[in-house]
Protein backbone atom coordinates (compact mmCIF):
# COMPACT_ATOMS: atom_id res chain seq x y z
CA UNK A 1 0.00 0.00 0.00
CA UNK A 2 2.91 2.32 0.75
CA UNK A 3 4.52 1.92 -2.28
CA UNK A 4 1.54 2.13 -4.33
CA UNK A 5 0.55 5.73 -3.17
CA UNK A 6 4.13 6.82 -3.62
CA UNK A 7 4.13 6.21 -6.99
CA UNK A 8 0.46 7.85 -6.92
CA UNK A 9 2.15 10.81 -5.42
CA UNK A 10 5.09 11.14 -7.46
CA UNK A 11 2.47 10.88 -10.69
CA UNK A 12 1.10 14.04 -9.43
CA UNK A 13 4.22 15.92 -8.76
CA UNK A 14 5.13 14.56 -12.24
CA UNK A 15 1.16 16.12 -13.46
CA UNK A 16 1.52 19.13 -11.76
CA UNK A 17 5.19 20.06 -12.88
CA UNK A 18 3.55 18.78 -16.55
CA UNK A 19 0.85 21.15 -16.38
CA UNK A 20 2.95 23.74 -15.64
CA UNK A 21 5.24 23.65 -18.30
CA UNK A 22 2.39 23.09 -20.55
CA UNK A 23 0.41 26.52 -19.42
CA UNK A 24 3.59 28.55 -19.30
CA UNK A 25 4.70 27.13 -23.11
CA UNK A 26 1.50 28.92 -24.43
CA UNK A 27 1.99 32.06 -22.42
CA UNK A 28 5.50 32.59 -23.21
CA UNK A 29 4.65 32.45 -26.99
CA UNK A 30 1.88 34.89 -26.02
CA UNK A 31 4.07 37.48 -24.42
CA UNK A 32 6.80 37.29 -27.49
CA UNK A 33 3.91 37.71 -29.62
CA UNK A 34 2.68 40.29 -27.76
CA UNK A 35 6.58 41.89 -27.90
CA UNK A 36 6.31 42.22 -31.31
CA UNK A 37 3.68 43.82 -31.63
CA UNK A 38 4.59 46.61 -29.57
CA UNK A 39 8.00 47.22 -31.19
CA UNK A 40 5.95 46.97 -34.68
CA UNK A 41 3.56 49.61 -33.52
CA UNK A 42 6.51 51.66 -32.20
CA UNK A 43 8.33 51.89 -35.06
CA UNK A 44 5.75 52.41 -37.34
CA UNK A 45 4.36 55.42 -35.35
CA UNK A 46 4.81 59.00 -35.78
CA UNK A 47 5.82 60.16 -32.49
CA UNK A 48 8.96 61.64 -31.21
CA UNK A 49 11.94 59.35 -30.38
CA UNK A 50 11.54 60.19 -26.83
CA UNK A 51 7.93 59.53 -26.31
CA UNK A 52 8.58 56.00 -27.60
CA UNK A 53 8.85 53.02 -25.83
CA UNK A 54 12.32 51.88 -25.87
CA UNK A 55 13.51 47.86 -26.11
CA UNK A 56 14.22 47.94 -22.08
CA UNK A 57 10.82 49.31 -21.39
CA UNK A 58 8.86 46.72 -23.11
CA UNK A 59 11.51 44.07 -21.46
CA UNK A 60 10.54 45.52 -17.79
CA UNK A 61 6.65 45.49 -19.18
CA UNK A 62 6.91 41.87 -19.42
CA UNK A 63 8.87 41.03 -16.33
CA UNK A 64 5.79 43.05 -14.65
CA UNK A 65 3.09 40.41 -16.58
CA UNK A 66 4.49 37.72 -15.37
CA UNK A 67 5.16 38.34 -11.89
CA UNK A 68 1.96 39.80 -11.46
CA UNK A 69 0.02 36.60 -12.47
CA UNK A 70 -0.21 33.93 -10.22
CA UNK A 71 -0.89 31.34 -12.53
CA UNK A 72 2.24 32.05 -14.46
CA UNK A 73 5.55 30.28 -13.12
CA UNK A 74 9.05 31.33 -14.48
CA UNK A 75 11.30 28.89 -15.80
CA UNK A 76 13.81 27.89 -13.04
CA UNK A 77 17.18 26.05 -12.38
CA UNK A 78 20.28 26.34 -15.32
CA UNK A 79 17.21 26.55 -18.00
CA UNK A 80 16.06 30.13 -16.37
CA UNK A 81 19.60 31.42 -15.56
CA UNK A 82 20.44 31.03 -19.10
CA UNK A 83 17.64 32.46 -20.47
CA UNK A 84 17.25 35.51 -18.20
CA UNK A 85 21.02 35.78 -19.41
CA UNK A 86 19.89 35.64 -22.95
CA UNK A 87 17.17 38.22 -21.98
CA UNK A 88 19.67 40.92 -20.77
CA UNK A 89 22.22 40.66 -23.50
CA UNK A 90 19.57 41.51 -25.89
CA UNK A 91 18.32 44.12 -24.24
CA UNK A 92 21.97 45.19 -23.79
CA UNK A 93 22.54 45.10 -27.87
CA UNK A 94 18.81 46.72 -28.48
CA UNK A 95 19.90 50.04 -26.24
CA UNK A 96 23.07 50.04 -28.03
CA UNK A 97 21.99 50.04 -31.14
CA UNK A 98 19.54 52.59 -30.06
CA UNK A 99 22.26 54.83 -28.77
CA UNK A 100 24.35 53.92 -32.04
CA UNK A 101 21.03 55.67 -33.91
CA UNK A 102 20.54 58.58 -31.91
CA UNK A 103 24.48 59.39 -31.81
CA UNK A 104 24.76 59.04 -35.57
CA UNK A 105 21.22 61.55 -35.83
CA UNK A 106 22.84 64.11 -34.17
CA UNK A 107 26.19 64.09 -36.07
CA UNK A 108 23.59 64.33 -39.06
CA UNK A 109 22.04 67.28 -37.83
CA UNK A 110 25.15 68.70 -36.38
CA UNK A 111 26.51 68.47 -39.82
CA UNK A 112 23.73 70.22 -41.44
CA UNK A 113 23.10 73.00 -39.17
CA UNK A 114 25.30 73.54 -36.40
CA UNK A 115 28.21 72.40 -37.60
CA UNK A 116 27.95 74.99 -40.59
CA UNK A 117 26.96 77.89 -38.18
CA UNK A 118 30.16 77.11 -35.78
CA UNK A 119 32.06 77.30 -38.90
CA UNK A 120 30.98 80.79 -40.30
CA UNK A 121 31.37 81.83 -36.40
CA UNK A 122 35.18 80.57 -36.01
CA UNK A 123 36.80 84.20 -34.86
CA UNK A 124 40.03 84.81 -36.43
CA UNK A 125 42.97 84.87 -33.41
CA UNK A 126 46.22 86.45 -33.25
CA UNK A 127 47.77 82.74 -33.38
CA UNK A 128 46.77 82.85 -37.01
CA UNK A 129 48.54 86.22 -37.84
CA UNK A 130 52.44 84.11 -38.99
CA UNK A 131 50.06 81.39 -40.79
CA UNK A 132 50.24 82.50 -44.60
CA UNK A 133 47.76 79.34 -45.42
CA UNK A 134 43.75 80.40 -45.56
CA UNK A 135 44.42 84.19 -45.78
CA UNK A 136 42.08 85.00 -48.55
CA UNK A 137 39.32 82.90 -47.10
CA UNK A 138 38.95 85.62 -44.21
CA UNK A 139 36.47 88.25 -44.25
CA UNK A 140 37.93 91.57 -43.38
CA UNK A 141 34.82 93.56 -42.58
CA UNK A 142 36.12 94.68 -39.78
CA UNK A 143 39.76 94.56 -39.93
CA UNK A 144 41.96 93.34 -36.96
CA UNK A 145 43.18 94.52 -34.12
CA UNK A 146 46.19 93.54 -32.33
CA UNK A 147 48.17 94.09 -28.79
CA UNK A 148 51.71 93.95 -29.19
CA UNK A 149 53.89 93.86 -26.50
CA UNK A 150 54.90 97.57 -25.86
CA UNK A 151 58.84 98.35 -26.01
CA UNK A 152 60.86 100.58 -24.02
CA UNK A 153 61.61 103.67 -26.34
CA UNK A 154 64.44 105.48 -24.74
CA UNK A 155 67.74 104.78 -26.01
CA UNK A 156 66.77 103.74 -29.39
CA UNK A 157 68.32 104.66 -32.44
CA UNK A 158 66.72 107.77 -34.47
CA UNK A 159 68.37 107.81 -37.61
CA UNK A 160 66.56 108.18 -40.67
CA UNK A 161 66.94 105.03 -42.51
CA UNK A 162 65.61 104.86 -46.52
CA UNK A 163 65.05 101.92 -47.38
CA UNK A 164 65.15 100.43 -50.45
CA UNK A 165 65.73 95.98 -51.10
CA UNK A 166 68.98 96.62 -53.31
CA UNK A 167 70.43 94.18 -55.84
CA UNK A 168 71.95 91.38 -53.96
CA UNK A 169 70.54 88.07 -54.28
CA UNK A 170 70.52 84.96 -52.13
CA UNK A 171 69.75 81.19 -53.72
CA UNK A 172 66.50 81.05 -53.41
CA UNK A 173 66.62 85.14 -55.59
CA UNK A 174 65.37 87.05 -52.42
CA UNK A 175 67.06 90.48 -51.92
CA UNK A 176 69.99 89.98 -49.42
CA UNK A 177 69.44 93.01 -47.51
CA UNK A 178 65.73 92.31 -46.80
CA UNK A 179 66.69 88.85 -44.98
CA UNK A 180 69.19 91.27 -43.04
CA UNK A 181 66.90 93.96 -42.00
CA UNK A 182 64.27 91.06 -40.92
CA UNK A 183 66.44 89.78 -39.03
CA UNK A 184 67.21 93.43 -37.24
CA UNK A 185 64.50 94.82 -36.85
CA UNK A 186 61.51 91.72 -36.73
CA UNK A 187 61.78 91.65 -33.64
CA UNK A 188 59.53 94.90 -33.37
CA UNK A 189 56.90 93.62 -35.90
CA UNK A 190 58.58 94.85 -39.11
CA UNK A 191 58.22 92.86 -42.27
CA UNK A 192 60.56 93.78 -45.07
CA UNK A 193 60.11 89.76 -46.53
CA UNK A 194 58.32 86.78 -44.99
CA UNK A 195 61.45 84.61 -44.36
CA UNK A 196 59.62 80.90 -45.86
CA UNK A 197 61.97 79.75 -48.71
CA UNK A 198 60.27 76.54 -49.02
CA UNK A 199 56.72 78.29 -50.05
CA UNK A 200 56.04 80.13 -53.45
CA UNK A 201 54.02 83.00 -52.08
CA UNK A 202 53.60 86.35 -53.26
CA UNK A 203 52.45 89.09 -50.49
CA UNK A 204 50.78 92.17 -52.96
CA UNK A 205 50.56 95.23 -51.96
CA UNK A 206 49.18 98.62 -53.04
CA UNK A 207 50.40 102.23 -52.20
CA UNK A 208 47.39 105.08 -52.18
CA UNK A 209 48.40 108.67 -51.75
CA UNK A 210 46.88 109.90 -54.79
CA UNK A 211 43.60 108.83 -57.29
CA UNK A 212 44.73 109.13 -61.01
CA UNK A 213 41.78 107.05 -61.86
CA UNK A 214 43.21 103.31 -61.60
CA UNK A 215 42.48 102.15 -58.53
CA UNK A 216 38.33 100.64 -59.79
CA UNK A 217 40.11 99.12 -63.41
CA UNK A 218 42.85 97.65 -60.48
CA UNK A 219 40.04 96.36 -58.10
CA UNK A 220 38.13 94.83 -61.12
CA UNK A 221 41.01 92.75 -62.51
CA UNK A 222 41.77 91.44 -58.55
CA UNK A 223 38.48 90.64 -58.14
CA UNK A 224 38.31 88.76 -61.70
CA UNK A 225 41.72 87.05 -60.88
CA UNK A 226 40.11 86.37 -57.36
CA UNK A 227 43.49 88.10 -55.26
CA UNK A 228 43.53 89.62 -52.50
CA UNK A 229 45.78 92.95 -51.51
CA UNK A 230 47.15 95.41 -49.12
CA UNK A 231 45.36 98.76 -50.09
CA UNK A 232 47.90 101.73 -47.88
CA UNK A 233 45.76 104.23 -47.41
CA UNK A 234 46.70 108.55 -46.23
CA UNK A 235 43.94 110.19 -44.67
CA UNK A 236 43.27 112.47 -47.21
CA UNK A 237 42.84 109.67 -49.92
CA UNK A 238 40.16 108.38 -47.96
CA UNK A 239 38.19 111.54 -47.11
CA UNK A 240 38.49 111.97 -51.24
CA UNK A 241 37.60 108.56 -52.22
CA UNK A 242 35.44 106.53 -49.48
CA UNK A 243 33.81 104.66 -52.26
CA UNK A 244 37.17 103.19 -53.13
CA UNK A 245 37.96 102.58 -49.97
CA UNK A 246 34.20 101.11 -48.67
CA UNK A 247 34.78 98.33 -52.19
CA UNK A 248 38.35 97.69 -50.44
CA UNK A 249 37.19 96.54 -47.08
CA UNK A 250 33.71 94.76 -49.02
CA UNK A 251 35.99 92.78 -51.57
CA UNK A 252 37.91 91.64 -49.17
CA UNK A 253 41.01 93.49 -49.27
CA UNK A 254 43.17 94.88 -46.22
CA UNK A 255 42.78 98.61 -45.96
CA UNK A 256 46.64 99.73 -43.99
CA UNK A 257 47.89 102.89 -42.80
CA UNK A 258 49.88 105.12 -44.64
CA UNK A 259 50.00 108.36 -42.05
CA UNK A 260 47.65 111.33 -42.38
CA UNK A 261 50.56 113.89 -44.35
CA UNK A 262 52.87 111.39 -46.06
CA UNK A 263 55.84 113.34 -44.80
CA UNK A 264 58.36 113.91 -47.61
CA UNK A 265 61.03 113.66 -44.93
CA UNK A 266 59.84 110.91 -43.64
CA UNK A 267 58.16 109.72 -40.15
CA UNK A 268 61.59 110.10 -38.33
CA UNK A 269 61.57 113.78 -38.82
CA UNK A 270 59.05 114.23 -36.49
CA UNK A 271 58.99 114.09 -32.79
CA UNK A 272 57.01 111.32 -31.04
CA UNK A 273 53.93 113.21 -30.78
CA UNK A 274 53.18 113.96 -34.29
CA UNK A 275 54.33 110.94 -35.57
CA UNK A 276 51.92 109.43 -32.97
CA UNK A 277 49.31 111.38 -34.57
CA UNK A 278 49.74 110.62 -37.83
CA UNK A 279 48.87 107.13 -37.61
CA UNK A 280 46.47 107.48 -34.68
CA UNK A 281 44.52 109.64 -36.49
CA UNK A 282 44.43 107.80 -39.99
CA UNK A 283 43.15 105.01 -37.89
CA UNK A 284 40.64 106.91 -36.10
CA UNK A 285 38.91 108.13 -39.24
CA UNK A 286 39.16 105.05 -41.47
CA UNK A 287 37.34 103.25 -37.90
CA UNK A 288 34.87 106.22 -37.21
CA UNK A 289 33.35 106.26 -40.92
CA UNK A 290 33.98 102.90 -42.17
CA UNK A 291 33.83 100.69 -38.74
CA UNK A 292 37.49 99.05 -39.65
CA UNK A 293 40.37 98.44 -37.34
CA UNK A 294 43.71 98.57 -39.52
CA UNK A 295 47.03 96.92 -37.99
CA UNK A 296 49.69 97.45 -40.99
CA UNK A 297 51.35 100.62 -41.55
CA UNK A 298 53.46 101.31 -44.93
CA UNK A 299 56.18 104.02 -44.02
CA UNK A 300 56.10 107.31 -46.21
CA UNK A 301 58.66 107.13 -48.96
CA UNK A 302 60.20 103.76 -46.68
CA UNK A 303 62.15 106.07 -44.47
CA UNK A 304 62.20 104.82 -40.78
CA UNK A 305 64.39 104.94 -37.71
CA UNK A 306 64.69 101.80 -35.12
CA UNK A 307 62.77 104.00 -32.68
CA UNK A 308 60.12 104.62 -35.01
CA UNK A 309 59.26 100.98 -35.76
CA UNK A 310 59.20 100.35 -31.76
CA UNK A 311 56.56 103.21 -31.66
CA UNK A 312 54.70 101.93 -34.41
CA UNK A 313 54.09 98.22 -32.87
CA UNK A 314 53.23 100.24 -29.28
CA UNK A 315 50.78 101.87 -31.55
CA UNK A 316 48.80 98.29 -32.04
CA UNK A 317 50.42 97.98 -35.58
CA UNK A 318 52.92 96.03 -37.94
CA UNK A 319 55.37 97.68 -40.07
CA UNK A 320 55.43 96.61 -43.79
CA UNK A 321 58.25 97.37 -45.87
CA UNK A 322 58.69 95.53 -49.36
CA UNK A 323 61.04 92.87 -50.93
CA UNK A 324 60.39 94.32 -54.31
CA UNK A 325 59.11 97.97 -55.93
CA UNK A 326 60.29 99.91 -58.93
CA UNK A 327 59.98 103.25 -59.95
CA UNK A 328 55.99 103.06 -60.94
CA UNK A 329 55.17 106.38 -59.44
CA UNK A 330 55.73 108.80 -61.12
CA UNK A 331 52.18 109.11 -63.58
CA UNK A 332 54.73 112.02 -66.06
CA UNK A 333 56.52 109.41 -67.06
CA UNK A 334 55.35 106.04 -66.94
CA UNK A 335 57.60 102.62 -67.66
CA UNK A 336 56.88 100.96 -70.61
CA UNK A 337 54.52 97.89 -69.98
CA UNK A 338 56.15 94.93 -71.67
CA UNK A 339 59.71 95.83 -70.31
CA UNK A 340 57.93 96.52 -66.54
CA UNK A 341 56.14 93.28 -66.43
CA UNK A 342 59.76 91.85 -67.46
CA UNK A 343 61.43 93.10 -64.82
CA UNK A 344 58.64 92.21 -62.26
CA UNK A 345 58.51 88.20 -63.33
CA UNK A 346 62.59 88.09 -62.91
CA UNK A 347 62.24 89.23 -59.48
CA UNK A 348 59.68 86.62 -58.43
CA UNK A 349 61.04 84.68 -55.26
CA UNK A 350 59.42 83.02 -52.37
CA UNK A 351 57.76 85.15 -49.06
CA UNK A 352 57.82 88.29 -51.60
CA UNK A 353 56.46 91.50 -50.53
CA UNK A 354 55.86 93.13 -53.76
CA UNK A 355 54.90 97.06 -53.60
CA UNK A 356 52.99 98.65 -56.52
CA UNK A 357 51.63 102.15 -56.81
CA UNK A 358 48.32 102.38 -57.18
CA UNK A 359 48.62 105.39 -59.75
CA UNK A 360 50.15 104.02 -62.59
CA UNK A 361 48.56 103.29 -65.56
CA UNK A 362 51.42 100.53 -66.49
CA UNK A 363 50.74 98.84 -63.13
CA UNK A 364 46.84 98.91 -64.01
CA UNK A 365 47.73 97.10 -67.83
CA UNK A 366 50.00 94.45 -66.17
CA UNK A 367 48.45 93.49 -63.23
CA UNK A 368 46.36 90.59 -64.54
CA UNK A 369 49.56 89.45 -67.09
CA UNK A 370 51.62 89.25 -63.56
CA UNK A 371 48.84 87.29 -61.53
CA UNK A 372 48.94 85.29 -64.44
CA UNK A 373 52.35 84.47 -65.46
CA UNK A 374 53.15 84.21 -61.67
CA UNK A 375 50.23 81.27 -61.03
CA UNK A 376 51.95 79.58 -64.14
CA UNK A 377 55.56 79.48 -62.11
CA UNK A 378 53.95 77.83 -59.02
CA UNK A 379 53.12 81.19 -56.97
CA UNK A 380 50.25 81.74 -55.18
CA UNK A 381 48.95 84.97 -53.93
CA UNK A 382 48.10 86.16 -50.42
CA UNK A 383 46.85 88.85 -48.18
CA UNK A 384 48.99 89.84 -45.57
CA UNK A 385 47.71 90.02 -42.18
Amino acid sequence: MQTKKRRKRRRRRNNDKLRVVIYAIPLLCVLVAGIGVVRAFTADSGKPAQEQDTPKDIALDADQEISDNPSSDAPGGEEGDKQAEDKQGTQADDKQGTQAGDKQDTQAADTNGSGKQEDEAKEFTLEDLDNPQGFDERPTENGIVLANEQIDLNGLDTTCLDWGQGGDLDEYNRPAGCMQYQEKYGKYNAYFIKDEPEKKVIYLTMDEGYEYGCSSRILDTLKEKGVHVVFFVTKPYAEQNPDLVRRMIDEGHEVGNHSVTHPAAGLPSQDIETQTYEITENHRYIKEQFGYDMHLFRYPAGKFSEQSVALINNLNYKSMFWSFAYLDYDVENQPDPAESLQKIMSKLHPGAIYLLHAESETNTQILGDFIDQARAQGYEFKVFQ
